[in-house]
């Protein structure tokens, strides 16, 4: 524990001060400003003495985080981030990404606002960076047993870099023309950086790990090839099979899916020359009336996006009522409470529409000019039109953020042939392993569409499934099991 009295002399929770919004929105810089280290010791200070740490409860990850709020306190940074490490491969990207369901446990707030968690790791790590000290720990051995992994998003890199320190030969597989999956292509820059990916990747690669680039596997790469060149494969390529929205006028141009739009504004901040004459990528919010169809993480995403690109405006689209300004009844702690949120997308602009459904899109020589929309309520547990409450929108770009179903199943899948749930996600055992033997799924493709955290302990949990099946046993941690409950 830090300070014993702390939560008593430091009452008031303080987090890192957003860029004023005229300013942030001049650039695709991310949107905090730098957080003092006596402050932040202050912070951590406020974690009690609390007996049993619910905090762990929260974190699928079985952060160790009343030892690291310690170390800071006291100022022993390097011994943190090895505490941090040791549970955590990739605390640079929780610690900005992660909607911290370790706050929503911690004991302090039951009656206070709780301990500052995800700030104290994200300053753990970029300290570390700082002073140097994060290296590369290649293995001390080598086992001469390979291993696929397809997919480098946070569960494929995770697994791959736990299995490259086991000794085993890696090779990470990626369709795309870069590393890093959603994290690279998804995330904006003004959530998370890319030098954040880039400066973790040159440490794997000095660790061991190959990565190969615009390899479609199942395609470029076929199944049976996998399968004869690795002793063993961990399918980790997501939940990318995007919902729709089937209704009429869904065929207008000017309607995309939120993962359509939001890659080529990363792309333009990479140097990539994807932009037309009029120096706009070639889906643009700029000058637009703009709906994003989604009141998600996904919808706040393309709500910055379209701010920073010059919108005209800006709707967002929610069919759930407003939340609770605090935690609802329904969502007692130690649970992830349902409340009303505000991104910092939101603060810059646009106007947040709660209880609404879109029932068609309406369009002039090809493209879509408006939106027909009805207010609903809940009625014996389904959505209701509200009669009299039509009205339309106008709109130049639809953006659908509605989550996605699951895994892709034509190509790869299919060729494994693997075994789906109900659900259509990859079914697996307590090891990983799918029903195919040697074949091992980590991440969103086995759990559907989740958090960061949680793609980060399956793709540990995977690497210790895969370095048990190689080798007959492990001393890789497995830090939850396929049937552990979602925290969200």
């Amino acid at each position: 524990m830090a300070d014993p009295r702390g939560f008593l002399k430091h009452t008031h929770r303080e987090t890192p001060q957003r860029r004023p919004v005229p300013l942030r929105l001049r650039d695709w810089n991310e949107v905090y400003e730098d957080f003092p280290h006596d402050v932040l010791q202050d912070q951590a200070a406020r974690c009690m003495d609390c007996g049993i740490p619910f905090c762990h409860n929260g974190c699928p990850l079985g952060n160790l985080i009343p030892e690291w709020n310690d170390l800071v306190y006291k100022d022993r940074w390097h011994d943190a981030i090895e505490r941090l490490h040791a549970t955590n491969n990739f605390p640079e990207f929780t610690g900005r990404l992660c909607p911290a369901p370790c706050e929503a446990s911690c004991v302090l707030g039951i009656n206070q606002d709780p301990v500052t968690i995800k700030q104290v790791e994200v300053e753990i790590i970029d300290n570390a960076f700082d002073e140097g000290w994060v290296l590369p720990l290649p293995p001390h051995r080598l086992t001469n047993k390979k291993v696929a992994v397809v997919g480098s998003g946070p569960a494929g890199l995770a697994a791959a870099q736990q299995l490259t320190r086991a000794g085993h030969q890696v090779t990470v597989f990626e369709r795309a023309d870069r590393v890093g999956g959603l994290l690279r292509y998804g995330i904006p820059e003004f959530k998370m950086e890319k030098r954040h990916i880039d400066r973790r990747l040159e440490q794997m690669v000095a660790e061991g790990t190959t990565f190969r680039t615009g390899v479609n596997v199942g395609v470029d790469l076929t199944a049976a090839q996998l399968r004869l060149n690795y002793d063993a494969v961990v399918l980790s390529g997501g939940a990318t099979d995007w919902r729709d929205l089937p209704i009429p006028g869904r065929e207008l141009d000017g309607i995309h899916q939120a993962m359509e739009y939001l890659p080529w504004a990363n792309r333009v901040q990479n140097g990539d020359p994807v932009v037309g004459e009029d120096g706009e990528p070639p889906i643009t919010a700029k000058d637009k009336k703009v709906v994003i169809i989604g009141g998600g993480d996904t919808g706040a995403d393309c709500l910055g996006t379209s701010h920073r690109q010059g919108a005209a405006s800006v709707h967002q689209f929610e069919i759930m009522p407003r939340p609770p300004e605090e935690r609802a009844d329904s969502t007692p702690w130690p649970t992830y409470p349902l409340m009303y949120r505000v991104a910092s997308a939101h603060e810059e602009g646009g106007e947040r529409v709660f209880s609404v459904n879109t029932e068609e899109f309406i369009g002039v020589d090809g493209h879509v000019t408006a939106l027909k929309v009805h207010e609903v309520e809940m009625r014996d547990g389904k959505f209701a039109k509200l009669d009299g409450s039509d009205f339309e929108l106008e709109a130049d770009l639809v953006l659908l953020a509605m989550g996605f179903v699951g895994p892709e199943k034509s190509g790869l899948l299919t060729d494994l042939r693997v075994e789906l749930t109900d659900r259509g996600n990859v079914k697996r055992d307590d090891d990983f392993q799918t029903s195919v033997p040697g074949v091992f799924v980590a991440g969103d493709m086995g759990r559907g569409q989740s958090l960061i955290v949680w793609a980060i302990a399956e793709g540990r949990a995977a690497a210790a499934g895969v370095d048990n099946y190689l080798m007959g046993r492990t001393a890789l941690p497995a830090p939850i099991k396929p049937t552990a409950a979602p925290q969200r």
